[in-house]
């Protein structure tokens, strides 16, 4: 398989004024392409290089895990935010949070003390676990797709992801991520997709 990093679902200043130019810039420029590179020197001339990047995920370890995951984790990251995004889902989604969180405002709080939570680096991720929605944290590089859960949603909490627009307020950007920037139709197809 050929691997590159998908390019992103908007320019880079589209997420302005709420997510500035320079951290997409920095973000997948340099840590989300820094990744996919080192994943390439690791797999070149093995066999692993012919699988898919879920795959590679789901079959490795060490430093081709942590850069195959860190590949998956950060596409999934820019998908599930877009421009004038945030607030609240509508239907199937919609009825998931009210059933599993007990409403939107439940779940935004469950999910920005997830992200809190999580010392270190890593993700904070909204998931389906035998049909029910939950929030996880994983550490660094770790992803559910190394679980029975399925991603519906996440976001990044490693500094980079939000030390130029809040410094240090990791609770700032995750209240800014979910009021003005989770794609909530990427959470309904991934919803979707496991009906």
């Amino acid at each position: 398989m050929e691997f590159e990093v998908a390019p992103l679902p908007y320019s880079k200043d589209a997420l302005e004024p709420v997510m500035k130019q320079e951290t997409l810039e920095f973000h997948y420029e340099k840590h989300h392409k820094g990744y996919m590179t080192n994943l390439k020197g690791l797999l070149e001339g093995k066999p692993e290089a012919n699988k898919s990047l879920v795959e590679v995920i789901r079959s490795s370890s060490g430093g081709v895990f942590n850069n195959a995951a860190q590949v998956y984790n950060h596409t999934f990251f820019w998908d599930g935010i877009k421009p004038g995004g945030g607030g609240a889902p509508s239907g199937e989604v919609l009825d998931l949070l009210n059933r599993d969180f007990g409403g939107v405002d439940k779940f935004r709080e469950a999910f920005v003390k997830g992200g809190i939570g999580r010392f270190g680096s890593g993700y904070v991720w909204l998931v389906l676990d035998e049909g029910r929605a939950k929030i996880i944290d994983t550490p660094n590089a770790e992803t559910p797709l190394t679980t029975a859960q399925t991603p519906l949603l996440t976001a990044d909490v490693w500094e980079h992801a939000y030390y130029l627009d809040h410094r240090n307020n990791r609770k700032g950007f995750l209240e800014t991520f979910c009021d003005k920037l989770i794609n909530w139709e990427f959470v309904a197809k991934n919803l979707k997709g496991q009906k």
